[in-house]
């Protein structure tokens, strides 16, 4: 017992080292307006160049290492479960759905087109680029628009609705391009299109069932089992129980085929539905901060330093498709409904790459060199790098009043896993800005209510009376009596 603590003991204070090294580089790069991730990959790399010359770590701390950025990969993945509404944005699909498709497949046609013709890399890893350079950094773009004040726009409201459709679309391409790529590396010639589309009904067909079990689950056990739990004297704290059921949906799509990342991705979608799953989300940040980091130092002390040379050509090419992709995918589309000014800011606001590019090319580098060669992987990196770190922040798109009351938004949490402002409570607390019309006078009259764990906010408190305020039938509330007129 006690060699294995010693065994342990340098894996554990060289955690410890890290853990406050993370901090203090999460907090300069707010500081100096830098997403976090950039910090935590340079800490990585840095990391992995002291040890080539000094040979610190060992087999051991890699292990470790690598088990924490696992859990880091597993919270990131529920973290954008649990925040995605996917009712919601159903019902936004007719305003964002043609935007999310033109800067999608855009991005993935070039990326996959750029990989495998200038790069010259096989077909499999030509798949997971195009996967990869398909997604957006949602963390990065919302923070953007929120440090600009115009975040509950109409176009701020767009943006982050097509950056969400952007992250499950990555999360599913990711799922089958993992279900096909064995079936390509096999290399069968005879009947390939069936094998492949064998492979891929097979992936749907388990998606369903086990989507259906998540499905039940939050339908019918989820909120019976938090009351339960509830009712325990002393109560434990909801979100352990939330991430403890998590983690065992984690693994179960695990068992049936899916990696942990998409189990855990699933897991988030079955507790999304409920509001009050994590009234206060202050834990859960609080272990997001603690071992997110671990997954993006894991990636940077992965990168083979003799790769970094060729990682960085690999990079300059793909920075363009990946920018273009965006620019004109999410800007054309965006032009009808948004206007050529208002276009082009949301495509821009779509460039940036960073936790979902990231649990593509890792999921690639977990099968083999053959799925993601090394000069890849590092190339994805460098172009999360450069996307995050030259996101500029937008002019005012359109006066913050015109603001329109959607479906209630969950993205502010996620900012922090990009270098947003990790501050506890921000996504419980989220504020929206309610336009109440009077339509009597063709006039508006403009309250602020704050978002407590509901899904909408019941009352809204008038302003002081005045000539302006609204007639008692234009009231939604129908619980606050009309303010009086004023002679």
């Amino acid at each position: 017992m006690e060699q294995g603590v010693e065994f342990l003991s340098f894996p554990i204070l060289l955690v410890g080292i890290v853990m406050v090294f993370a901090i203090l580089v999460r907090v300069g790069c707010e500081r100096i307006g830098l997403p976090a991730l950039v910090g935590y990959l340079a800490m990585g790399m840095v990391t992995a160049l002291a040890d080539r010359s000094w040979d610190f770590l060992g087999a051991d701390a890699f292990v470790v290492f690598e088990f924490l950025g696992g859990i880091g990969i597993v919270l990131l993945l529920f973290r954008v479960g649990i925040e995605s509404d996917i009712v919601g944005l159903a019902s936004q699909l007719g305003r964002a759905g043609w935007v999310w498709l033109g800067n999608m497949g855009l991005s993935a046609v070039l990326g996959y087109l750029a990989a495998r013709y200038l790069l010259d890399l096989a077909l499999v890893p030509s798949l997971f680029v195009a996967a990869a350079l398909s997604a957006t950094s949602l963390g990065v773009c919302v923070e953007v628009w929120r440090g600009a004040g115009l975040l509950g726009t109409p176009t701020g409201e767009l943006v982050v609705d097509v950056a969400e459709l952007d992250d499950i679309s990555g999360v599913v391409l990711m799922a089958v391009v993992l279900a096909i790529a064995p079936v390509l590396h096999a290399g069968a010639n005879d009947g390939l299109l069936l094998v492949i589309g064998g492979a891929v009904g097979a992936l749907a067909l388990k998606a369903a069932l086990f989507g259906a079990a998540c499905f039940t689950f939050a339908r019918y056990v989820e909120r019976p089992m938090t009351r339960a739990f509830h009712r325990l004297d002393p109560a434990p704290d909801p979100t352990l129980m939330v991430l403890d059921v998590g983690a065992i949906i984690a693994v179960a799509a695990d068992w049936l085929g899916f990696s942990l990342a998409i189990g855990a991705f699933f897991a988030g979608l079955a507790f999304s539905r409920d509001p009050d799953a994590i009234k206060d989300d202050r834990p859960f940040d609080t272990i997001c901060v603690l071992f997110i980091p671990f997954f993006f130092i894991d990636i940077g002390l992965s990168l083979e330093v003799g790769m970094l040379a060729a990682a960085a050509g690999f990079g300059a090419v793909l920075v363009f498709p990946a920018i273009i992709g965006k620019v004109v995918g999410a800007g054309l589309p965006a032009v009808p409904g948004a206007g050529t000014r208002n276009a082009a800011l949301i495509g821009i606001s779509m460039v940036p790459r960073a936790e979902i590019a990231m649990v593509i090319a890792s999921g690639g580098a977990a099968l083999g060199e053959w799925a993601m060669p090394p000069q890849a992987f590092g190339g994805i990196v460098m172009v999360a790098i450069v996307t995050s770190v030259s996101a500029p922040p937008p002019p005012d798109p359109a006066p913050p009043a015109q603001s329109l009351a959607g479906r209630p938004r969950h993205a502010g949490r996620r900012a922090l896993t990009a270098g947003a402002d990790a501050k506890p409570g921000v996504g419980s607390a989220a504020r929206r800005l309610i336009h109440v019309k009077d339509w009597s006078r063709g006039e508006g009259a403009s309250c602020t209510a704050r978002k407590e764990p509901r899904p909408w906010p019941t009352k809204c408190r008038p302003r002081p009376a005045s000539s302006c305020a609204p007639r008692a039938s234009t009231w939604r509330s129908g619980s606050i009596p009309p303010p009086p007129r004023t002679p």
